[in-house]
Protein backbone atom coordinates (compact mmCIF):
# COMPACT_ATOMS: atom_id res chain seq x y z
CA UNK A 1 0.00 0.00 0.00
CA UNK A 2 1.35 3.43 -0.96
CA UNK A 3 1.15 5.88 1.96
CA UNK A 4 0.57 9.56 1.34
CA UNK A 5 3.10 12.02 2.85
CA UNK A 6 0.52 13.13 5.43
CA UNK A 7 -0.15 9.56 6.53
CA UNK A 8 3.57 8.81 6.75
CA UNK A 9 4.09 11.93 8.86
CA UNK A 10 1.22 10.95 11.15
CA UNK A 11 2.56 7.41 11.66
CA UNK A 12 6.05 8.74 12.35
CA UNK A 13 4.62 11.15 14.91
CA UNK A 14 2.76 8.28 16.62
CA UNK A 15 5.93 6.18 16.66
CA UNK A 16 7.95 9.03 18.15
CA UNK A 17 5.39 9.58 20.90
CA UNK A 18 5.36 5.84 21.66
CA UNK A 19 9.15 5.73 21.86
CA UNK A 20 9.33 8.77 24.14
CA UNK A 21 6.73 7.12 26.35
CA UNK A 22 8.68 3.88 26.52
CA UNK A 23 12.05 5.51 27.08
CA UNK A 24 11.23 6.22 30.73
CA UNK A 25 12.50 4.11 33.59
CA UNK A 26 10.44 1.20 34.86
CA UNK A 27 7.94 2.26 37.55
CA UNK A 28 7.62 0.35 40.81
CA UNK A 29 3.93 1.29 41.15
CA UNK A 30 1.00 1.82 38.85
CA UNK A 31 0.41 5.36 37.54
CA UNK A 32 -1.55 7.43 40.03
CA UNK A 33 -1.20 4.94 42.87
CA UNK A 34 1.07 5.78 45.79
CA UNK A 35 1.64 3.42 48.70
CA UNK A 36 3.60 3.16 51.92
CA UNK A 37 6.12 1.06 49.97
CA UNK A 38 6.73 4.02 47.66
CA UNK A 39 7.44 6.22 50.68
CA UNK A 40 9.83 3.64 52.13
CA UNK A 41 11.68 3.51 48.82
CA UNK A 42 11.60 7.21 47.99
CA UNK A 43 12.33 8.87 51.35
CA UNK A 44 15.49 9.23 53.39
CA UNK A 45 13.77 8.25 56.63
CA UNK A 46 15.37 7.80 60.10
CA UNK A 47 16.34 4.21 59.21
CA UNK A 48 18.38 5.51 56.28
CA UNK A 49 19.64 8.90 57.40
CA UNK A 50 22.06 7.72 60.11
CA UNK A 51 24.37 5.88 57.70
CA UNK A 52 26.12 6.74 54.43
CA UNK A 53 27.08 4.10 51.86
CA UNK A 54 30.81 3.94 51.15
CA UNK A 55 31.15 0.81 49.02
CA UNK A 56 29.33 -2.21 47.60
CA UNK A 57 31.14 -5.50 47.05
CA UNK A 58 28.58 -7.71 45.33
CA UNK A 59 28.98 -11.37 44.46
CA UNK A 60 26.33 -13.29 42.52
CA UNK A 61 25.90 -16.77 41.05
CA UNK A 62 22.98 -17.12 38.62
CA UNK A 63 21.30 -20.41 37.72
CA UNK A 64 19.95 -20.08 34.21
CA UNK A 65 17.90 -23.29 34.37
CA UNK A 66 15.90 -22.29 37.44
CA UNK A 67 16.09 -18.50 36.88
CA UNK A 68 17.39 -18.05 40.41
CA UNK A 69 20.37 -16.23 41.86
CA UNK A 70 22.28 -16.30 45.12
CA UNK A 71 25.01 -14.11 46.43
CA UNK A 72 26.40 -11.77 49.04
CA UNK A 73 26.83 -8.02 49.45
CA UNK A 74 29.51 -6.54 51.68
CA UNK A 75 28.12 -3.08 52.32
CA UNK A 76 30.63 -0.56 53.66
CA UNK A 77 29.07 2.42 55.38
CA UNK A 78 29.93 5.41 57.52
CA UNK A 79 28.03 6.04 60.75
CA UNK A 80 26.58 9.58 60.76
CA UNK A 81 24.53 9.39 63.96
CA UNK A 82 23.67 6.98 66.75
CA UNK A 83 22.56 3.74 65.19
CA UNK A 84 19.09 2.28 65.41
CA UNK A 85 17.03 0.25 63.01
CA UNK A 86 18.51 0.03 59.50
CA UNK A 87 16.41 -0.22 56.34
CA UNK A 88 17.79 -2.48 53.63
CA UNK A 89 15.91 -2.65 50.33
CA UNK A 90 15.38 -5.99 48.59
CA UNK A 91 12.28 -6.46 46.50
CA UNK A 92 9.97 -9.41 46.63
CA UNK A 93 10.29 -12.27 45.91
CA UNK A 94 14.03 -12.03 46.67
CA UNK A 95 15.05 -13.11 50.17
CA UNK A 96 17.54 -11.73 52.66
CA UNK A 97 19.03 -14.87 54.19
CA UNK A 98 21.50 -13.49 56.70
CA UNK A 99 22.90 -10.21 57.98
CA UNK A 100 26.22 -10.04 59.84
CA UNK A 101 27.85 -6.98 61.43
CA UNK A 102 31.21 -7.22 63.21
CA UNK A 103 30.93 -11.00 63.35
CA UNK A 104 27.48 -10.93 64.92
CA UNK A 105 24.27 -12.01 63.23
CA UNK A 106 21.60 -9.32 63.13
CA UNK A 107 17.90 -10.00 63.51
CA UNK A 108 15.55 -8.49 60.94
CA UNK A 109 11.97 -8.58 59.74
CA UNK A 110 10.43 -7.99 56.35
CA UNK A 111 7.97 -5.30 55.28
CA UNK A 112 7.20 -5.84 51.63
CA UNK A 113 10.21 -4.72 49.62
CA UNK A 114 12.32 -3.68 52.61
CA UNK A 115 13.97 -5.37 55.55
CA UNK A 116 14.33 -3.68 58.94
CA UNK A 117 17.58 -4.67 60.65
CA UNK A 118 17.85 -4.24 64.41
CA UNK A 119 21.24 -2.71 65.22
CA UNK A 120 22.06 -3.38 68.88
CA UNK A 121 25.81 -2.78 68.68
CA UNK A 122 27.40 0.52 69.70
CA UNK A 123 28.61 2.04 66.44
CA UNK A 124 30.73 5.16 67.03
CA UNK A 125 29.77 8.20 64.98
CA UNK A 126 32.13 8.70 62.01
CA UNK A 127 33.30 5.08 62.21
CA UNK A 128 33.45 2.92 59.10
CA UNK A 129 31.54 -0.36 59.25
CA UNK A 130 30.95 -3.35 57.00
CA UNK A 131 27.65 -5.22 56.87
CA UNK A 132 27.55 -8.61 55.16
CA UNK A 133 24.22 -9.51 53.53
CA UNK A 134 23.48 -12.95 52.05
CA UNK A 135 20.62 -13.07 49.54
CA UNK A 136 18.91 -15.58 47.26
CA UNK A 137 15.75 -16.14 45.28
CA UNK A 138 14.05 -15.84 41.94
CA UNK A 139 14.22 -12.15 41.00
CA UNK A 140 11.51 -10.40 39.04
CA UNK A 141 12.05 -11.28 35.40
CA UNK A 142 12.18 -8.56 32.80
CA UNK A 143 9.90 -9.80 30.02
CA UNK A 144 10.23 -6.75 27.76
CA UNK A 145 13.43 -5.05 28.89
CA UNK A 146 14.22 -2.23 29.18
CA UNK A 147 10.51 -1.22 29.19
CA UNK A 148 10.00 -3.40 32.24
CA UNK A 149 12.71 -4.16 34.76
CA UNK A 150 14.32 -7.16 36.37
CA UNK A 151 16.73 -9.97 35.63
CA UNK A 152 16.97 -10.93 31.96
CA UNK A 153 17.14 -14.63 31.05
CA UNK A 154 17.58 -14.53 27.27
CA UNK A 155 19.29 -16.60 24.57
CA UNK A 156 21.54 -15.47 21.76
CA UNK A 157 21.00 -16.41 18.10
CA UNK A 158 22.69 -19.76 18.68
CA UNK A 159 20.62 -20.68 21.71
CA UNK A 160 23.29 -19.90 24.31
CA UNK A 161 22.31 -18.35 27.66
CA UNK A 162 22.50 -14.56 27.69
CA UNK A 163 21.84 -12.83 30.99
CA UNK A 164 21.75 -9.27 32.27
CA UNK A 165 19.65 -6.84 34.32
CA UNK A 166 17.70 -3.67 33.52
CA UNK A 167 16.46 -1.89 36.62
CA UNK A 168 16.47 1.91 36.33
CA UNK A 169 13.40 3.24 38.13
CA UNK A 170 12.41 -0.21 39.36
CA UNK A 171 15.62 -0.17 41.35
CA UNK A 172 18.73 -2.23 41.99
CA UNK A 173 16.98 -3.82 44.97
CA UNK A 174 15.09 -5.93 42.43
CA UNK A 175 18.11 -8.27 42.59
CA UNK A 176 20.56 -7.32 45.37
CA UNK A 177 20.17 -5.79 48.85
CA UNK A 178 21.18 -2.15 49.06
CA UNK A 179 20.18 1.35 50.07
CA UNK A 180 18.09 1.88 46.97
CA UNK A 181 17.99 5.66 46.74
CA UNK A 182 19.72 7.84 44.14
CA UNK A 183 21.00 10.32 46.72
CA UNK A 184 23.44 7.84 48.31
CA UNK A 185 26.10 6.51 45.98
CA UNK A 186 29.06 4.44 47.22
CA UNK A 187 31.82 7.04 47.67
CA UNK A 188 34.56 4.43 47.33
CA UNK A 189 33.15 2.59 44.35
CA UNK A 190 31.95 -0.96 43.97
CA UNK A 191 32.92 -4.41 42.79
CA UNK A 192 30.89 -7.11 41.06
CA UNK A 193 32.00 -10.74 41.25
CA UNK A 194 30.12 -13.19 39.02
CA UNK A 195 30.48 -16.97 39.01
CA UNK A 196 29.19 -18.42 35.74
CA UNK A 197 29.53 -21.57 33.61
CA UNK A 198 33.02 -21.69 32.13
CA UNK A 199 31.73 -21.59 28.53
CA UNK A 200 30.30 -18.12 29.24
CA UNK A 201 31.96 -14.78 29.96
CA UNK A 202 30.85 -12.31 32.65
CA UNK A 203 31.30 -8.57 32.08
CA UNK A 204 30.75 -5.84 34.67
CA UNK A 205 31.36 -2.16 35.28
CA UNK A 206 34.85 -0.73 35.47
CA UNK A 207 37.87 -2.95 34.99
CA UNK A 208 38.37 -6.71 35.03
CA UNK A 209 40.62 -7.41 38.01
CA UNK A 210 40.70 -11.19 38.07
CA UNK A 211 39.42 -14.31 36.34
CA UNK A 212 39.48 -17.49 38.44
CA UNK A 213 38.49 -20.94 37.08
CA UNK A 214 36.74 -23.10 39.68
CA UNK A 215 36.79 -26.89 40.04
CA UNK A 216 33.09 -27.34 39.26
CA UNK A 217 32.96 -26.14 35.66
CA UNK A 218 32.44 -22.50 36.53
CA UNK A 219 34.62 -19.41 36.33
CA UNK A 220 34.58 -16.38 38.60
CA UNK A 221 35.03 -12.89 37.12
CA UNK A 222 35.90 -9.96 39.39
CA UNK A 223 35.20 -6.40 38.11
CA UNK A 224 35.78 -3.18 40.03
CA UNK A 225 34.66 0.46 39.79
CA UNK A 226 36.78 3.10 41.51
CA UNK A 227 34.28 5.95 41.21
CA UNK A 228 30.90 6.56 42.86
CA UNK A 229 28.15 4.84 40.89
CA UNK A 230 24.34 4.78 40.83
CA UNK A 231 22.89 1.57 42.26
CA UNK A 232 20.94 0.83 39.09
CA UNK A 233 24.11 1.11 37.01
CA UNK A 234 25.86 -1.86 38.63
CA UNK A 235 24.97 -4.53 36.09
CA UNK A 236 26.09 -8.06 35.15
CA UNK A 237 26.36 -9.08 31.49
CA UNK A 238 26.79 -12.82 30.98
CA UNK A 239 27.06 -14.52 27.60
CA UNK A 240 29.33 -15.74 24.80
CA UNK A 241 31.31 -12.51 24.70
CA UNK A 242 34.44 -11.58 22.80
CA UNK A 243 36.17 -8.23 23.09
CA UNK A 244 38.66 -5.78 21.66
CA UNK A 245 40.24 -2.57 22.91
CA UNK A 246 41.38 0.80 21.67
CA UNK A 247 42.58 4.03 23.24
CA UNK A 248 41.07 7.47 22.92
CA UNK A 249 43.37 10.46 23.35
CA UNK A 250 41.22 12.71 25.50
CA UNK A 251 41.38 15.78 27.70
CA UNK A 252 42.69 13.81 30.69
CA UNK A 253 45.07 11.61 28.73
CA UNK A 254 44.58 8.15 27.28
CA UNK A 255 41.12 6.69 27.87
CA UNK A 256 40.77 2.91 27.64
CA UNK A 257 37.84 1.90 25.44
CA UNK A 258 36.64 -1.71 25.51
CA UNK A 259 33.93 -3.38 23.47
CA UNK A 260 32.24 -6.64 24.45
CA UNK A 261 29.93 -8.28 21.92
CA UNK A 262 28.66 -11.72 20.97
CA UNK A 263 31.03 -13.63 18.72
CA UNK A 264 28.62 -13.64 15.77
CA UNK A 265 28.29 -9.83 15.91
CA UNK A 266 31.99 -9.02 16.03
CA UNK A 267 32.37 -7.75 12.45
CA UNK A 268 29.22 -5.61 12.56
CA UNK A 269 30.22 -4.19 15.95
CA UNK A 270 33.73 -3.24 14.83
CA UNK A 271 32.22 -1.23 12.00
CA UNK A 272 29.40 0.42 13.99
CA UNK A 273 31.48 1.21 17.06
CA UNK A 274 33.76 3.43 15.00
CA UNK A 275 31.30 6.12 16.07
CA UNK A 276 32.62 6.02 19.64
CA UNK A 277 35.74 8.15 19.17
CA UNK A 278 33.95 11.01 17.33
CA UNK A 279 31.28 10.90 20.05
CA UNK A 280 33.88 11.13 22.83
CA UNK A 281 35.68 13.96 21.06
CA UNK A 282 32.43 15.90 20.62
CA UNK A 283 31.16 15.36 24.15
CA UNK A 284 34.47 16.14 25.82
CA UNK A 285 34.56 19.43 23.90
CA UNK A 286 31.04 20.35 24.97
CA UNK A 287 30.66 18.71 28.39
CA UNK A 288 34.21 18.42 29.71
CA UNK A 289 36.44 15.38 30.22
CA UNK A 290 34.85 11.95 30.30
CA UNK A 291 34.03 11.60 34.01
CA UNK A 292 35.36 8.08 34.63
CA UNK A 293 38.87 7.75 33.21
CA UNK A 294 39.85 5.52 36.16
CA UNK A 295 37.20 2.97 35.13
CA UNK A 296 37.48 3.28 31.36
CA UNK A 297 34.72 3.45 28.76
CA UNK A 298 32.93 0.32 27.65
CA UNK A 299 30.13 -0.68 25.27
CA UNK A 300 28.59 -4.07 26.04
CA UNK A 301 26.13 -5.79 23.72
CA UNK A 302 22.96 -6.43 25.71
CA UNK A 303 19.82 -8.55 25.31
CA UNK A 304 17.76 -5.36 25.30
CA UNK A 305 17.85 -2.01 23.52
CA UNK A 306 20.22 -0.12 25.80
CA UNK A 307 20.84 1.65 29.10
CA UNK A 308 23.37 4.09 30.56
CA UNK A 309 25.22 1.67 32.82
CA UNK A 310 28.25 3.62 34.03
CA UNK A 311 31.52 2.61 32.32
CA UNK A 312 29.66 -0.38 30.80
CA UNK A 313 27.00 1.12 28.53
CA UNK A 314 24.40 -1.43 27.41
CA UNK A 315 24.07 -1.58 23.62
CA UNK A 316 21.30 -3.39 21.73
CA UNK A 317 20.53 -1.18 18.72
CA UNK A 318 21.24 -4.00 16.22
CA UNK A 319 24.23 -2.09 14.79
CA UNK A 320 21.99 0.34 12.96
CA UNK A 321 21.97 4.11 12.79
CA UNK A 322 18.99 5.94 14.24
CA UNK A 323 16.73 4.33 16.81
CA UNK A 324 16.56 0.73 15.55
CA UNK A 325 16.93 2.21 12.08
CA UNK A 326 14.39 5.01 12.56
CA UNK A 327 14.85 8.76 12.96
CA UNK A 328 12.90 10.07 15.95
CA UNK A 329 13.13 13.62 14.63
CA UNK A 330 11.73 12.86 11.19
CA UNK A 331 14.35 15.16 9.68
CA UNK A 332 16.86 12.62 8.40
CA UNK A 333 19.61 13.87 10.72
CA UNK A 334 18.85 11.16 13.27
CA UNK A 335 19.92 8.52 10.73
CA UNK A 336 23.44 9.90 10.58
CA UNK A 337 24.43 8.28 13.89
CA UNK A 338 23.60 5.41 16.22
CA UNK A 339 21.02 6.59 18.75
CA UNK A 340 22.06 4.20 21.55
CA UNK A 341 25.79 4.94 21.27
CA UNK A 342 25.17 8.68 21.39
CA UNK A 343 22.28 8.93 23.85
CA UNK A 344 23.36 6.34 26.40
CA UNK A 345 26.97 7.55 26.33
CA UNK A 346 25.72 11.10 26.91
CA UNK A 347 24.42 9.84 30.24
CA UNK A 348 28.00 9.36 31.44
CA UNK A 349 28.01 13.13 31.90
CA UNK A 350 24.34 13.71 32.73
CA UNK A 351 22.90 10.98 34.93
CA UNK A 352 26.07 9.18 35.97
CA UNK A 353 28.41 12.09 36.69
CA UNK A 354 25.61 14.50 37.68
CA UNK A 355 22.82 12.53 39.38
CA UNK A 356 19.47 13.70 40.70
CA UNK A 357 18.83 13.05 44.39
CA UNK A 358 15.23 12.11 43.70
CA UNK A 359 13.79 10.35 40.69
CA UNK A 360 11.24 13.20 40.49
CA UNK A 361 14.08 15.33 39.07
CA UNK A 362 15.08 12.89 36.35
CA UNK A 363 14.92 15.65 33.75
CA UNK A 364 18.47 16.46 34.87
CA UNK A 365 19.46 13.08 33.43
CA UNK A 366 17.18 12.86 30.43
CA UNK A 367 16.80 16.47 29.33
CA UNK A 368 20.52 17.20 29.05
CA UNK A 369 21.20 13.77 27.57
CA UNK A 370 18.45 14.20 25.02
CA UNK A 371 20.09 17.53 24.17
CA UNK A 372 23.39 15.68 23.69
CA UNK A 373 21.80 14.25 20.53
CA UNK A 374 21.40 17.81 19.24
CA UNK A 375 24.99 18.58 20.27
CA UNK A 376 26.30 15.54 18.41
CA UNK A 377 24.29 16.47 15.32
CA UNK A 378 25.94 19.89 15.50
CA UNK A 379 29.41 18.34 15.83
CA UNK A 380 28.80 16.20 12.76
CA UNK A 381 26.64 18.33 10.50
CA UNK A 382 26.58 21.89 11.80
CA UNK A 383 24.29 24.16 13.77
CA UNK A 384 21.50 24.38 11.21
CA UNK A 385 21.16 20.59 11.18
CA UNK A 386 21.18 20.52 14.99
CA UNK A 387 18.43 23.12 15.20
CA UNK A 388 16.36 21.18 12.70
CA UNK A 389 16.84 17.92 14.64
CA UNK A 390 15.87 19.57 17.93
CA UNK A 391 12.71 21.06 16.44
CA UNK A 392 11.87 17.69 14.90
CA UNK A 393 11.77 15.80 18.19
CA UNK A 394 9.00 18.10 19.46
CA UNK A 395 6.50 15.75 17.85
CA UNK A 396 7.22 13.41 20.76
CA UNK A 397 6.07 15.93 23.38
CA UNK A 398 2.74 14.93 24.92
CA UNK A 399 2.22 17.62 27.60
CA UNK A 400 0.31 15.04 29.63
CA UNK A 401 1.64 15.70 33.14
CA UNK A 402 4.45 17.92 34.49
CA UNK A 403 8.05 16.82 33.95
CA UNK A 404 8.96 17.13 37.63
CA UNK A 405 7.42 14.23 39.53
CA UNK A 406 6.34 13.79 43.15
CA UNK A 407 9.15 13.94 45.68
CA UNK A 408 9.82 11.30 48.30
CA UNK A 409 7.84 8.45 46.72
CA UNK A 410 10.13 7.29 43.89
CA UNK A 411 7.83 8.75 41.23
CA UNK A 412 9.14 10.34 38.08
CA UNK A 413 7.24 12.84 35.99
CA UNK A 414 6.27 12.85 32.32
CA UNK A 415 8.28 11.19 29.58
CA UNK A 416 8.43 14.74 28.23
CA UNK A 417 11.57 14.94 30.38
CA UNK A 418 13.33 13.89 27.16
CA UNK A 419 12.26 16.15 24.25
CA UNK A 420 10.55 18.95 26.16
CA UNK A 421 13.43 19.41 28.61
CA UNK A 422 15.87 19.42 25.69
CA UNK A 423 13.85 22.17 24.02
CA UNK A 424 13.85 24.10 27.30
CA UNK A 425 17.65 23.84 27.40
CA UNK A 426 17.76 25.09 23.81
CA UNK A 427 15.65 28.07 24.88
CA UNK A 428 18.27 28.83 27.54
CA UNK A 429 20.95 28.64 24.86
CA UNK A 430 19.09 31.25 22.80
CA UNK A 431 18.73 33.54 25.82
CA UNK A 432 22.45 33.27 26.55
CA UNK A 433 23.11 34.17 22.91
CA UNK A 434 26.74 33.10 23.05
CA UNK A 435 27.51 29.49 22.15
CA UNK A 436 30.92 29.57 23.83
CA UNK A 437 29.33 30.76 27.05
CA UNK A 438 26.64 28.09 26.70
CA UNK A 439 29.30 25.42 26.14
CA UNK A 440 31.10 26.55 29.26
CA UNK A 441 27.83 26.29 31.20
CA UNK A 442 27.62 22.59 30.28
CA UNK A 443 31.30 22.06 31.13
CA UNK A 444 31.03 23.94 34.41
CA UNK A 445 28.00 21.90 35.44
CA UNK A 446 30.03 18.72 35.01
CA UNK A 447 33.00 20.22 36.82
CA UNK A 448 31.13 21.73 39.76
CA UNK A 449 28.82 18.73 40.22
CA UNK A 450 31.53 16.18 39.49
CA UNK A 451 30.50 12.78 40.85
CA UNK A 452 27.72 14.48 42.79
CA UNK A 453 24.01 14.15 43.43
CA UNK A 454 21.83 17.24 43.28
CA UNK A 455 18.30 18.56 42.82
CA UNK A 456 16.35 20.40 40.18
CA UNK A 457 16.14 23.44 42.46
CA UNK A 458 19.92 23.55 42.78
CA UNK A 459 20.52 23.15 39.04
CA UNK A 460 17.90 25.79 38.25
CA UNK A 461 19.56 28.26 40.64
CA UNK A 462 23.00 27.44 39.20
CA UNK A 463 21.89 28.13 35.63
CA UNK A 464 20.13 31.37 36.56
CA UNK A 465 23.22 32.56 38.43
CA UNK A 466 25.50 31.61 35.55
CA UNK A 467 23.41 33.42 32.95
CA UNK A 468 22.84 36.44 35.18
CA UNK A 469 19.12 36.17 34.47
CA UNK A 470 16.25 34.98 36.65
CA UNK A 471 15.04 31.93 34.73
CA UNK A 472 12.72 30.67 37.46
CA UNK A 473 9.63 31.34 35.33
CA UNK A 474 11.09 29.38 32.44
CA UNK A 475 11.74 26.36 34.68
CA UNK A 476 8.30 26.63 36.28
CA UNK A 477 6.65 26.85 32.87
CA UNK A 478 8.36 23.95 31.17
CA UNK A 479 9.03 21.63 34.12
CA UNK A 480 5.95 22.15 36.29
CA UNK A 481 3.10 22.83 33.87
CA UNK A 482 1.82 21.21 30.70
CA UNK A 483 1.16 24.56 29.03
CA UNK A 484 2.96 25.66 25.89
CA UNK A 485 3.66 29.42 26.08
CA UNK A 486 1.62 31.31 23.52
CA UNK A 487 2.83 34.55 22.00
CA UNK A 488 -0.38 36.42 21.20
CA UNK A 489 -0.04 39.30 18.75
CA UNK A 490 -1.80 41.57 16.31
CA UNK A 491 -0.99 44.41 13.90
CA UNK A 492 -2.89 47.67 13.63
CA UNK A 493 -1.83 50.94 11.95
CA UNK A 494 1.91 50.16 12.10
CA UNK A 495 1.74 48.99 15.70
CA UNK A 496 2.48 45.44 16.85
CA UNK A 497 0.67 44.48 20.05
CA UNK A 498 1.89 41.36 21.82
CA UNK A 499 1.87 39.49 25.12
CA UNK A 500 2.42 36.06 26.67
CA UNK A 501 -0.60 33.92 27.48
CA UNK A 502 -1.10 30.33 28.64
CA UNK A 503 1.81 30.78 31.02
CA UNK A 504 2.65 30.82 34.71
CA UNK A 505 2.03 34.20 36.41
CA UNK A 506 4.81 36.69 35.73
CA UNK A 507 6.23 34.85 32.71
CA UNK A 508 8.39 37.43 30.92
CA UNK A 509 10.98 35.57 28.89
CA UNK A 510 12.41 37.18 25.77
CA UNK A 511 11.74 35.55 22.42
CA UNK A 512 13.16 35.98 18.94
CA UNK A 513 10.71 36.43 16.08
CA UNK A 514 10.84 37.29 12.44
CA UNK A 515 9.00 40.46 11.45
CA UNK A 516 8.59 40.34 7.69
CA UNK A 517 11.60 37.97 7.68
CA UNK A 518 13.88 40.14 9.83
CA UNK A 519 15.11 38.79 13.19
CA UNK A 520 13.79 40.81 16.13
CA UNK A 521 13.90 40.17 19.88
CA UNK A 522 10.75 40.88 21.86
CA UNK A 523 10.41 41.04 25.63
CA UNK A 524 6.75 40.10 26.19
CA UNK A 525 5.05 39.93 29.56
CA UNK A 526 1.59 38.67 30.44
CA UNK A 527 0.36 42.25 29.89
CA UNK A 528 -0.03 43.79 26.47
CA UNK A 529 2.99 45.63 25.06
CA UNK A 530 3.33 47.52 21.78
CA UNK A 531 6.06 47.87 19.20
CA UNK A 532 6.12 50.32 16.30
CA UNK A 533 6.96 48.51 13.09
CA UNK A 534 6.03 48.65 9.40
CA UNK A 535 5.94 44.84 9.39
CA UNK A 536 2.70 42.99 8.86
CA UNK A 537 3.83 39.44 9.43
CA UNK A 538 5.24 37.76 12.56
CA UNK A 539 6.79 34.32 12.78
CA UNK A 540 8.31 32.77 15.90
CA UNK A 541 11.94 31.68 15.57
CA UNK A 542 11.96 27.88 15.29
CA UNK A 543 14.54 27.56 18.05
CA UNK A 544 11.85 28.42 20.62
CA UNK A 545 9.31 25.85 21.77
CA UNK A 546 6.30 28.18 21.85
CA UNK A 547 3.07 28.73 19.96
CA UNK A 548 1.85 31.91 18.27
CA UNK A 549 -1.74 33.08 18.32
CA UNK A 550 -3.55 35.98 16.73
CA UNK A 551 -5.55 38.49 18.75
CA UNK A 552 -9.06 37.40 19.67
Amino acid sequence: MQLTPNVRAFLLSCFSILIMHMCGAQPLHKPGELTHQDTLRGTINPERSWWDVQRYDISVTPDYATKTIKGNVDLGFKVLAIAGTMQIDLQEPMNLDKAVLNGQSISFHREGNVFHLLITQNLPVNSLQKLSLAFSGKPVEAVRPPWDGGWIWAKDKNGNPWMSVACQGLGASVWYPCKDHQSDEPNQGASLTMTVPSDLVAVGNGRLKNTLPQNNGTTTYYWEVKNPINNYNIIPYIGKYVSWKENFSGEKGSLDCEYWVLQEDLDAAKLQFQQVKPMLQCFEHWFGPYPFYEDGYKLVESPHLGMEHQSAVAYGNKFKNGYLGRDLSGTGWGLKWDFIIIHESGHEWFGNNITSNDIADMWIHEGFTNYSETIYTECQNGLAAANEYLAGIRKGIRNDIPIVGIYGVNKEGSGDMYPKSANMIHYIRQIIGDDEKFRNLLRNLNKDYYHSTTSSAEIEHYISKYTGKDLSKLFDQYLRTTKIPQLQFGFSSGILSYRWRNTVPGFDLPVKVKLDGADTWLQPTTDWKTFKTPAGKLEADKNFYIETRGME
